[in-house]
């Protein structure tokens, strides 16, 4: 699972950022890839990826600035000239009005698409999504239009049987294995008891991955990113900066760190840059916020972040 960023800037594209999009891709997990926002440009930037937009089977909008959707009529119309059919629907979360804004886009530029296109818009805090694998949760922010945030949660990893460990013991292949892999004790024809817990691998927890849409540093921020693996926060503005960031409806770098630390966060990804942060004060940034949080980063167009899974 890793977390590729297809745009890190704020408000506008830059030369060296383009506006946001980041893409989940769980490919080993489930042969997907989610994206959060569709900023301008972003099936641009996914031409330089190895995302195939076939692939992209949800897509979750944080908020309806245009800097995290204007991206959207063009990325869905390409995914059907691609091939895309019923076979591989998509489907959109987001605020109330995202709906209405990808359908009329669609109707006055009479784009037609070849999958279906489901929308589920946020009525209210919680639980959003559930399958076999992972659920995602979600909560309002604090930002001048309705703004949320995503808890992305992978179900824990069941144990693995030790297949050599049984060989070596002479174990023979068969229905056994499923019993033993199901933790049972079992007897098998030569008399011996075996206890299936004693040829499984260790237990491996889920990853957590916490991503946010704009906002003001404030309790709803803390409680989706508790304990989480990653947290994407933005970062609009700097150190010494905090009263213009809470009149624009934004963090600062530091105000980022405190949700990290109060969350026990594990790595923090700071997103969201305004264009005057350009070059040297880009690393400015980051080097504020680490001398706090040694797990802070401000991550850059293209870049991709590995999340491992803990044992």
């Amino acid at each position: 699972m890793q977390l590729e960023f297809l745009g890190t800037g704020a408000g506008q594209p830059a030369k060296f950022r383009n506006v946001t999009s980041i893409a989940l891709k769980m490919l080993d997990e489930r042969n997907a890839v989610w994206l959060f926002d569709v900023g301008e440009g972003t099936q641009h930037q996914i031409l330089r990826t190895n995302i195939r937009p076939r692939k992209v089977e949800k897509i979750f909008i944080t908020h309806l600035h245009g800097d995290h959707i204007f991206g959207l009529p063009g990325f869905l119309s390409s995914r059907s000239f691609q091939g895309s059919d019923a076979s591989e629907p998509l489907t959109i979360y987001g605020p109330k009005g995202i709906e209405k804004f990808v359908k009329t886009s669609l109707m006055v530029s009479e784009s037609h698409l070849t999958y279906p296109l489901e929308f589920v818009e946020i009525t209210k805090p919680g639980l959003l999504f559930e399958d076999a694998t992972f659920k995602v949760e979600t909560e309002l922010l604090d930002h001048n239009v309705h703004s949320y945030g995503y808890r992305i949660i992978e179900k824990d990893h069941p144990r693995e049987l030790l297949v050599a460990k049984l060989q070596a013991d002479k174990i023979p292949a068969g229905p056994l294995y499923g019993q033993l892999k199901a933790g049972k004790t079992v007897t098998l024809p030569d008399g011996r008891v075996i206890d299936g817990t004693a040829y499984l691998g260790e237990a491996k927890k889920g990853r957590i991955v916490t991503i946010l849409g704009d906002t003001r540093k404030n309790a709803n921020a803390i409680k989706l990113a508790q304990g989480a693996d990653i947290l994407v926060h933005e970062s609009t503005y700097g150190k010494g900066e905090a009263r213009m960031a809470r009149n624009h409806y934004h963090s600062t770098n530091l105000q980022a760190v405190d949700v990290a630390l109060e969350a026990g966060v594990g790595k923090l990804l700071l997103t969201h840059i305004s264009a005057r942060y350009a070059g040297k004060l880009a690393f400015e940034l980051e080097k504020q916020a680490r001398e706090i949080f040694a797990g802070a980063h401000v991550v850059s167009d293209f870049e991709e972040i590995e999340i491992p899974i803990k044992k």
